[in-house]
Formats: structure tokens, sequence, C-alpha cells
């Protein structure tokens, strides 16, 4: 009702005017800590519309809502494309966010002299992440994912492999085991060996071929898929044995830990990816949040601080299957998930950045009222074949369909299920990624730098950068064995100064 008044506009503004005007001391710290929440398929319209979802679950109109994303006080543009594809995606995207460097489609942790899928053009094109870089300054690392802990996003932080679909042995052509590739899962275990926290799906990837997995026995999909007969589990659980390191894989397991007394944390809930938050059985799978407090309060036992990647990774398969309801309400969980870091942590020490790898098809749209339900009807019929449609729709995928050869009726079916299939333009049986420019979202010690419009690949140049880790450290003073920053802008106009004087 207020929002008839201008006085009401007015005042807003002028309040976010005042809290902008504050920004401008910025915040030139070191970042003890780095978080990266990455949003898998989190375009901007699935910001949107998630942002209105997570009002009208208050009860709320939802558009005036604010996600805990939406108070990060800088925001740029990043650029998505691979080397190699206009639209990408998620390997070649992981690799430059995570290492820095643009890549080829389908290949994680290599640069873009590696050709997907052939072995051979692995060895000297291996890029490092920005998780190694951390680890190797004296930091602990993570990884918190809502899918495998060897799909594409994580596997970028510590693998280097010519296809993403290397999941394990298993899943790797015979040639390329000959001609010496190693498969993601093993590398997760052999190429940065001390990984604090690794916490996600994947369980099937660790275990011998044939193996009953530990949560559903006897059910040959989700068993083991390793040809080299190895326990991956096994050997973690044996070497960290004497180091406060524990496997876990219910959520009640995790749950009872006691962080102070945990170094590392190995937690594999699904032998696959985890289920969607909507399906999510909450006595025995952990949430993306209670994910993330475990990983924080273990990781910032570190007084060097710690770098965690954490993966909204369903976001994505929701989209993809053309399910916009199961992808918002996955973004909704992952935005929880940023909230609970927020109290765990300091904005003084610790930069934290979420982005998206890429976007998607999905868009809403429809001259709907407001406070209209996001997976609702737009307010008209069409006039051309004046049937109702949904706000939500897909440019492509699954949720094309005709009846008597013409466009559903949408009124006589359930639209507001949760695993209903928005209209699509074009049919396909796997929603595609969309090709625009994703939000980087910024806050903490140096958030300014990622401003603009960017490359993906400068993310972590940035946060390595406000860190003093990484290839950049020349800005990087010691104060009695601490880091500090130059203030090297200072100096910069202090020279300006005298050499004016000097003329």
């Amino acid at each position: 009702i207020f929002s008839k008044y201008p006085q009401f506009w007015n005042t807003l503004a002028q309040q976010t005017l005042k809290e902008a005007l504050m920004q401008q001391k910025l915040n030139q710290n070191v970042a003890k800590n780095l978080i990266l929440f990455l949003g898998d398929g989190m375009g901007v319209p699935t910001v949107t519309a998630a942002r209105i979802l997570k009002g009208q679950l208050k009860g709320q109109s939802g558009e005036e809502t604010q996600l805990e994303m939406d108070k990060f006080p800088f925001v740029s543009l990043a650029k998505t494309y691979n080397t190699n594809a206009q639209v990408p995606d998620s390997a070649g995207t992981a690799t430059a966010y995570l290492c820095g460097v643009k890549a080829n489609e389908g290949t994680v942790g290599v640069s873009a002299a590696a050709v997907r899928s052939q072995c051979n053009t692995t060895e000297g094109n291996e890029v490092t992440s920005i998780l190694k870089w951390a680890k190797d300054s004296g930091k602990s690392v993570g990884i918190v994912t809502t899918t495998r802990v060897n799909h594409a996003t994580p596997s970028a932080a510590y693998a280097h492999s010519v296809d993403r679909d290397w999941y394990s042995d298993g899943e790797m052509p015979p040639e390329a085991l000959q001609a010496g590739c190693k498969d993601i899962a093993r590398q997760l275990m052999e190429n940065i060996p001390n990984i604090d926290v690794i916490m996600g799906g994947g369980r099937k990837y660790m275990y011998p071929k044939n193996q009953s997995d530990v949560e559903y026995p006897n059910i040959p999909k989700h068993s083991g898929t390793r040809k080299d007969g190895r326990n991956l589990v096994e050997e973690w659980i044996a070497k960290k044995k004497d180091k406060k390191g524990h496997y876990v894989w219910n959520k009640k397991q995790v749950l009872s830990l006691n962080p102070n007394n945990v170094d590392y944390l190995l937690g594999l809930f699904e032998p696959g990816d985890l289920t969607y938050e909507l399906e999510r059985n909450s006595e025995t799978d952990p949430s993306l949040t209670e994910m993330v407090e475990v990983a924080i309060k273990i990781l910032r036992k570190n007084s060097n601080g710690f770098y965690l990647l954490v993966e909204g990774g369903r976001i994505d398969h929701g989209h993809h299957e053309g399910k916009a309801k199961q992808a918002l309400h996955e973004a909704v969980e992952m935005d929880r998930a940023i909230g609970r870091a927020h109290l765990l942590t300091s904005i003084h020490d610790t930069l934290t950045v979420v982005t998206a790898d890429h976007s998607h098809m999905f868009n809403f749209g429809g001259y709907t009222h407001r406070g209209n339900t996001i997976f609702g009807l737009a307010p008209m019929l069409s006039d051309v074949d004046q049937k109702p449609f949904t706000s939500i729709l897909y440019g492509n995928g699954p949720g094309y369909k005709l009846v008597n050869g013409a466009r559903e009726n949408v009124s006589t079916i359930d639209f507001e299920e949760n695993n209903y299939q928005a209209q699509a333009a074009v049919p396909l049986s796997m929603e595609t990624h969309g090709g625009e420019d994703v939000a980087v979202f910024a806050k903490g010690p140096l958030a300014h730098l990622l401003h603009g419009v960017h490359e993906q690949n400068y993310i972590p140049h940035v946060m390595a950068y406000a860190a003093c880790i990484g290839q950049n450290r020349e800005h990087c003073i010691a104060h009695d064995g601490t880091a500090a920053l130059k203030p090297a802008l200072s100096s910069i106009a202090a020279l300006l100064t005298v050499t004016r004087f000097l003329c």
C-alpha cells in the first residue's frame, strides 16, 4: 500500500544512496579467507526469479525481496564463452574461474591447447587452480557441492582432465588409460592429497566395480564403478587415521562431528549427485547450508585462513530437465548458504564472491501482475492460439509438447507441480545453456576490483591478489610476519604530486 506514495520511493532511494556513499571508503585489507559460491547455470533471469520465490515462500509479494547475494556491494558481469564455444559448458568455464585461464568446452584444469577426449594432449597443458595456490600458501581448502565431488565444477579445482566425463576409470576408454591418463576421482585423492574438506555426492566412483552401495545395497546403478579394484574411500581413511580425519555418508554422522576435533573431512552423501532440495530427505541428507556451516567451522581454525569453493550445482540440472521449480528452489537454498557463511565470517578479512558459470534458456515474462506466483500463468491468453501460458518459459528443452497438433492447454494440467516441465519453443531432450553474461557479486577485501564487464578468467586473479597468494604478490608487504597491502594507489598519487611540483 505504501508504494502508492512518492515518499515511499524517495525515502528508499535516499537510504540506498546513503549506503552507497559509505562504500566509497574501500576495503583494502588482505583477504585472509576466500569463498566462491558458484551457482551452476544461475543466469540473471534465474537470480531474479529466485528472489521472487524467496519472498513468496515467506508470504510476501516477492519482487521487493533481497537475496543474500543482492546485499553484496559490488556487482560486475563475466563473459562466459569458452575458447572454442560461444555458448559454454561447465568444464571450460570452471577452468576459467578457478584456474584463471579460459579453456575448451568439456575439459578441466588444462589450457586450450588440450583437445577434448584426446589423452595425449594433457601432458604439458595442465593449469593449476586457486585452491592449489591457497593450499601451497598454507591455507586450509575445501570443496562443497550438491553434485558429485568429481563433477565439472569441483574437478577443475584439483584435476587435469581432457574429458569431464572421466569420473572413474570405468568411464574411460581403454586407450586413454593405456596412454596414462587418470580418472577424476583418482586425481581428487592424489593431485592435492590434503584437501581439508570434501563434501558432496559421487560415492560410486570411489569403489570397485559392482561393490554394493552402503545406502542403496543391491541396486546395480548405485554400485561401484572402478575397474582398477581400488577403494579410494578406504585409502583416504587409512591416510588420515592419525590426522583427525573423518569419513561420513549421512546427515547424522556429519552433524554429530565436533569441528574442533576434525582436521580432515570426506563426506559423500549419495552414489551420484545429491537429491534436489525439494526432494531431500531432511533426516538422512544434509542441506547445502548445513554442509557449508560444517566446512567453515573446520576450515577457519587455520590461522592462515582458508579457500572454500561452494557449488549449488543442481540449479543447472533443474533447468536442463525443464523443471524450473526444482532449479529455483536449488538457487534459494544456495542463497541460504550464502547467508549462513555471512554469519560465520567477517567482511573485514573474508572476500566472498558469488557467480555462475553460465546461464540457461530460461526466462519469465508475460506482463504478470505484482505478486503473481512465479510459477503461475500470465494474466492473458495468447492472441494467436487463444490458450493460457505460464510466465516461465524455456527457449528450448523437454517441455515442448503438442496435443492434437497444437500447443498444450496448460490450464488442464498442474503447472505448479515440483517436476512440471515448462513449455519450450524448440523440442530437445535436454534444455541447453544460455550464452549471455552472468552476474558476479562481491564483498570483502578488494571486492571493488570486480566491477564492469570482464572475462570470466579474471575472477581468480582478483581473489588471489586480494589474499596475497598465487603469481602476483608484489603488492604484499610484511609487518611482523603478517601480510599487508601496499597503498599502491596513494603511492602513485604522491608520485604525481611530486612530479607536478618539479615541473
